[in-house]
């Protein structure tokens, strides 16, 4: 009797469930085999992993996940499905839910901080490439339902918009971050209007096209992407926090490997103990790297901050009381030459080599393209039916310039040499 009552309770969950969001209002979750993967350990894994990586140490309020900003591209989903099928396009139900668990998990394989981990611990793993590690996974445990969206996000399937939809220079993903992440910083000029955008969407041929009196929200949008881009995500503070991340976990795998114990959880552990490279990421692996998180990055740092090494002390200290190094922005490209002097002075204030000097004297770039002619374009479908790039369609002057890549340099070094 106690086994059919339980039966009887799991049976009736309610699976449609709605989420309260600051940006669109009520998501709906569209099916059962949607609630199951927001439910599963994997995507749950999304609320412990900021959006924004360290800008909240420039812009308090920037404390939203990936968890919020899947959920969104989801629900632009919905309404750009909703969109095409109002104009004609036909859409399976198989081809929308695929649409649906492919924007839902096109994140997924992000980890703690994301970009800074890409480039320090493991490998020049992307996260993309952990994405479809995790979404083949899923797909075993769900016994293939997810292998038409698999197909999709792979850009395999044969209906080119769809791929479009889900990563392109205006797709989904962009237009939700933009606007999730403009409201949570407060940097106004990255609000977009992307009910509009959605609303001027169509397809021909195949392709994804934006119709012409869209052309001004387009305009708007890649201008706002420009200046989230200056303001937000290469904002020097911002960009300086992240390279200290990144500097810290590369000291703590040398050390480690070096055979000094270090503390921290044990997925963390093993990423520093072990080259993890695409080949080497197998189902164990993933497993372990589904069990980071920020959490992980910060309970590592404020324990770090009382190790014996002065390197993995000092930067551990300047992220979690928020004392960074100087950063100076510079449209010129900076001689190796001109660190010198600083490095020669650090080192002999510091009592440590010229070499180790690297952690906390070095130079870099930092580009920003809002519009790539190389890449799938932005077509608008003008009134005579003829199918322009965007570039060509604009009136506007400005807009042929976002799509020139600018460069800047900087170089870092600590405040007190000055």
């Amino acid at each position: 009797m106690l086994t059919l009552k339980t039966n009887l309770i799991v049976s009736q969950i309610n699976k449609l469930k709605i989420f309260n969001d600051p940006i669109y209002g009520f998501i709906t979750i569209p099916n059962a085999l949607i609630y199951d993967l927001v439910q599963h350990p994997y995507f749950q894994r999304l609320r412990r992993i900021s959006q924004m990586g360290l800008s909240y140490l420039v812009y308090p309020g920037a404390n939203h996940t990936r968890f919020h900003h899947a959920l969104g591209c989801m629900h632009l989903m919905q309404k750009a499905v909703d969109v095409l099928r109002f104009k004609g396009v036909l859409i399976s139900p198989e081809e929308e839910n695929a649409l649906y668990i492919a924007i839902l998990l096109h994140d997924i394989g992000h980890g703690p901080f994301s970009h800074a981990m890409e480039k320090s611990i493991v490998e020049d793993v992307h996260h993309e490439e952990i994405s479809l590690l995790f979404m083949n996974q899923l797909n075993v445990e769900f016994n293939g339902q997810l292998s038409l969206a698999i197909q999709v996000f792979k850009g395999e399937y044969n209906r080119k918009f769809m791929l479009q939809l889900i990563s392109s220079q205006l797709d989904m993903d962009r237009m939700d971050y933009l606007k999730r992440d403009s409201f949570y910083s407060g940097v106004a000029e990255g609000n977009v209007n992307s009910e509009r955008l959605i609303q001027m969407m169509n397809v021909v041929d195949d392709y994804l096209v934006i119709e012409e009196k869209g052309i001004y929200s387009v305009e708007k949008f890649l201008m706002s992407r420009r200046l989230m881009y200056w303001q937000a995500y290469l904002h020097k503070t911002s960009l300086v926090a992240e390279l200290i991340l990144m500097k810290i976990l590369k000291r703590a795998k040398e050390l480690t490997l070096k055979g000094v114990q270090l503390p921290c959880s044990e997925p963390l552990l093993f990423f520093m103990q072990n080259k993890v490279t695409i080949d080497t990421f197998d189902a164990e692996t993933l497993d372990l790297f589904a069990q980071l998180d920020d959490f992980d990055i910060i309970g590592a740092l404020k324990a770090w901050q009382k190790q014996d090494d002065f390197i993995l002390s000092s930067l551990s200290k300047m992220i979690v009381n928020r004392d960074l190094l100087k950063i100076k922005l510079t449209s010129e490209k900076v001689a190796i030459e001109e660190l010198h002097p600083l490095k020669e002075r650090f080192a002999l204030e510091n009592n440590i080599s010229l070499l180790e000097t690297n952690y906390f004297i070095f130079k870099g770039k930092i580009k920003n393209q809002a519009y790539s002619k190389e890449a799938e374009p932005i077509r608008i479908l003008k009134k005579d039916s003829t199918i322009e790039d965007v570039i060509e369609s604009s009136d506007q002057l400005n807009l042929k310039s976002l799509s020139k890549l600018v460069t800047k340099y900087y170089i870092c070094f600590p405040k007190q040499l000055l």
